[in-house]
């Protein structure tokens, strides 16, 4: 799979006046650019970041702007190399934190080719979820590009596994023709007692920016004290995410979703599983799984060749029900 992709960058440039080509189910990047500035969760620094067009068969790929030498950190599995608290994704002695949210965007959307060029370590956490992402990358418009869209297609069950009684955790990948995601929380605490803790979301519903991509990060007040107290957490607050002390809610506004803590899970999900590098055709299912899981199940994936086809998609008709169309707008 690197292989192929090395030889696509290679033939991968982009010419003027690319068009639609008839039946095919085309690679997706920017019209233009499109730029944010904010403050990462952790580290509370502010942060500058541009969105610009990729050629076909670059990938997602940041780009360290900010270090004497630009440092790229092409997304794939291999790259992830902290999954503490958020996906850490590296490169030699750069890194960059916190990537989930704006790769679900990335996954939500439809964006195959990307460089995100960031001015600091940690992605800026912005409200939280992964619709001021989605908002960004819609302003700047989706570009149709003259190659086909490779997909990672599961062609037989992966599954890994944590922990036993009340630690167990688990993440699964099945074959399935589209790709859907099922996940199940299970938090002790009275608040998300009484919202709904399983949810089964198919991207090909074509509703991710409606029925996922708002639903924010969330934390506990005393989880927050102990992150701040060890120099994390620094740009958290209510404006972007969920706090929760023993009883309640604290921000204003309640929660966006019933049901927003799963939601936000199968939102991490869909970033974690995106950095593989390409769309995946799969249904994955999960219960208390992270980052750290998601990553690991990747890697077991990765492991199995008989276990994963690269396929694309030379009549778009036969592609999954709504792969063919930009995600709409809330």
């Amino acid at each position: 799979m690197l292989a192929m992709t090395a030889i696509g960058r290679a033939m991968g440039r982009r010419t003027a006046g690319e068009t639609k080509i008839a039946g095919v189910l085309q690679q997706r990047t920017l019209k233009s650019i499109s730029r944010a500035v904010g403050v990462g969760l952790h580290s509370g620094q502010r942060v500058e970041l541009t969105l610009r067009p990729a050629p076909a068969d670059t990938g997602i790929v940041f780009r360290r702007v900010d270090l004497p030498e630009p440092v790229e950190i092409p997304m794939n599995a291999e790259a992830v190399t902290d999954t503490r608290l958020a996906s850490t994704v590296s490169r030699g002695g750069a890194k960059v934190q916190t990537v989930e949210h704006i790769m679900s965007a990335c996954a939500g959307i439809g964006i195959d080719n990307l460089y995100i060029d960031i001015t600091a370590d940690e992605v800026p956490i912005l409200d939280g979820s992964a619709a001021s992402f989605v908002f960004l990358l819609q302003s700047a418009g989706v570009e149709l590009q003259k190659a086909p869209r490779r997909f990672l297609k599961v062609t037989k069950p992966v599954e890994v596994r944590e922990g036993e009684g009340a630690n167990e955790k688990w993440a699964r990948l099945d074959p399935y023709h589209g790709f859907k995601l099922g996940f199940q929380i299970d938090f002790d605490h009275r608040v998300v007692n009484s919202t709904g803790q399983r949810f089964e979301f198919d991207l090909g519903s074509g509703q991710y920016n409606r029925d996922i991509a708002r639903a924010r990060t969330f934390g506990f007040t005393k989880e927050v004290e102990y992150m701040r107290s060890r120099g994390l957490a620094l740009g958290g607050g209510l404006d972007n995410a969920i706090v929760m002390d023993d009883t309640k809610v604290l921000n204003a506004g309640g929660l966006r979703y019933d049901d927003e803590f799963v939601k936000h899970k199968i939102l991490d999900a869909m970033g974690d599983l995106y950095i593989v590098g390409h769309p995946l055709l799969a249904a994955y299912s999960a219960f208390r799984s992270g980052h750290a899981l998601n990553n690991k199940l990747l890697r077991a994936l990765l492991a199995q060749p008989d276990a994963y086809q690269l396929v694309t998609f030379e009549n778009e008709r036969a592609a999954p029900q709504g792969f063919n169309e930009v995600a709409r707008a809330w």
